[in-house]
């Protein structure tokens, strides 16, 4: 006696994303937060404290790092964490929109469908508390650079399948990392640990959908088609990388901007610590097969590798 499996596969697969997004969906049910009343915004700006964990800035370790005041160095965490802040925003935009082409006209009643207006409800609250974060720490609309703003009106429109999620998955990982040494650090100004442990949060359920997207949408894809994707993941994610902090931070800090962006152009401090936020991201990569070798030189030239 034998049995037709014809149809068990796709059923099986389907059934299994529906899962995980119905997972995710009762997850942000359980447990989300309202940034309007979790976070201290009311309490004024502690300027003893830091924006972001020393270690993260991108002069720690250098010799002008040593030269600095306490004050100085705490001013410039504090202009890193809202530059940080306000990329934070700008891919979090592009990612709505890249989401909801995606699912345009799909089915409302499918979990996935659900679960991606949920993680766009989240992006949109997430950029309103860095948005409110940013000002509280007195600092000025970081942009990136024109170019990389042109880069992503153009990605965020013709984007699609795993190279809009795994560049998705990037930007979130690395953020990730970082703000998981933030809100554990005393030395962080209150206020912004509790912004990054509600984004930490919330994230992980984000970081969770974007790898099963990215791995359902490369099945039977063939090679010219992940080497493509390959490269344009690496240089989406060399655009996000390179413009987390911008040279005005050394401005707007009161330090010598010149000598600082050239004293963080070579810090291998913050090199090693880029590497290492991103080891389990490219183990990702590589098993998916979007770790080329002509990606590999774009990330290695945003430190990720």
């Amino acid at each position: 006696m034998t049995t037709d499996t014809t149809q068990t596969t796709p059923v099986s697969e389907a059934a299994e994303r529906d899962d995980v997004a119905q997972r995710l969906l009762d997850s942000s049910e359980t447990l989300s937060y309202d940034p309007t009343t979790e976070v201290d915004w009311e309490t004024p700006l502690d300027t003893n404290y830091h924006g972001a964990s020393p270690e993260w800035s991108t002069l720690y370790g250098t010799r002008y790092w040593e030269e600095m005041s306490e004050e100085q160095r705490r001013e410039l965490t504090r202009q890193e964490a809202a530059c940080v802040a306000s990329t934070g925003i700008w891919f979090e935009m592009i990612l709505q929109q890249m989401m909801l082409r995606d699912f345009y006209a799909k089915d409302p009643t499918d979990p996935g469908f659900q679960w991606a207006l949920t993680e766009i409800a989240d992006e949109c609250r997430h950029s309103i508390m860095f948005a409110r974060g940013a000002a509280k720490l007195d600092a000025p609309a970081y942009r990136p650079r024109r170019s990389v703003i042109e880069l992503g009106r153009v990605f965020k429109t013709v984007a699609s399948g795993e190279a809009a999620y795994a560049a998705i998955l990037v930007a979130e990982e690395v953020l990730d990392v970082m703000q998981r040494d933030w809100m554990r650090d005393d030395r962080v100004v209150p206020f912004v640990r509790t912004v990054n442990n509600i984004h930490v949060v919330e994230e992980s359920r984000h970081m969770k959908f974007a790898r099963e997207e990215t791995r359902e949408r490369l099945k039977g894809s063939g090679w010219l088609r992940r080497q493509f994707n390959a490269v344009v993941v690496a240089i989406a994610s060399y655009a996000i990388v390179t413009s987390m902090v911008n040279k005005n931070v050394y401005t707007n800090a009161g330090l010598d901007t010149t000598r600082a962006a050239q004293a963080a152009k070579t810090n291998e401090n913050y090199k090693a610590m880029l590497r290492s936020s991103c080891a389990g991201l490219m183990d990702f990569l590589h098993s998916v097969g979007l770790l080329t070798k002509p990606s590999r030189w774009f990330y290695k030239k945003a430190n990720l590798l």
